[in-house]
């Protein structure tokens, strides 16, 4: 099943292309995550924080392992090891018909991964 917008999703998490990022993200995406007790909304928040994400958890050793889609969605299960903390979570993507993003969730296990990713997170957003 074809799935317009996901493409782009991987090619960027290969390239790290900030512009391609930014063009995929729709103007009202929103964001949610461990790292955020509220969801995000637009996409001047939302390109921070995956921005920010891609940085921290997208480098070395990431993968995605799994893929699950629908007409309009798409569940990515990914791992990593950072800090010596095997890091396991799913995203969550929703496209609009164009193939922007119009929402992101990010899901992570287990907790001691959360408590990294948080700490991490606030330091690569201080940054930015």
């Amino acid at each position: 099943m074809a799935l317009k917008g996901l493409d782009t999703w991987y090619a960027f998490m290969k390239t790290h292309d900030a512009a391609a990022l930014w063009d995929l993200l729709h103007p009202d995406a929103v964001f949610e995550s461990p790292v955020v007790h509220t969801p995000q909304v637009g996409r001047d928040i939302v390109f921070k924080y995956l921005k920010g994400a891609e940085k921290v958890l997208g480098g070395p050793g990431f993968t995605y392992v799994g893929e699950w889609r629908s007409d309009n969605s798409a569940v990515l299960e990914f791992e990593n090891v950072i800090d010596g903390i095997k890091i396991n979570g799913v995203d969550i993507i929703t496209f609009a018909d164009d193939g922007r993003i119009t929402h992101f969730k990010v899901m992570v296990r287990p907790l001691k991964a959360i408590n990294l990713l948080h700490r991490l997170m606030g330091e690569q957003l201080a940054q930015q």
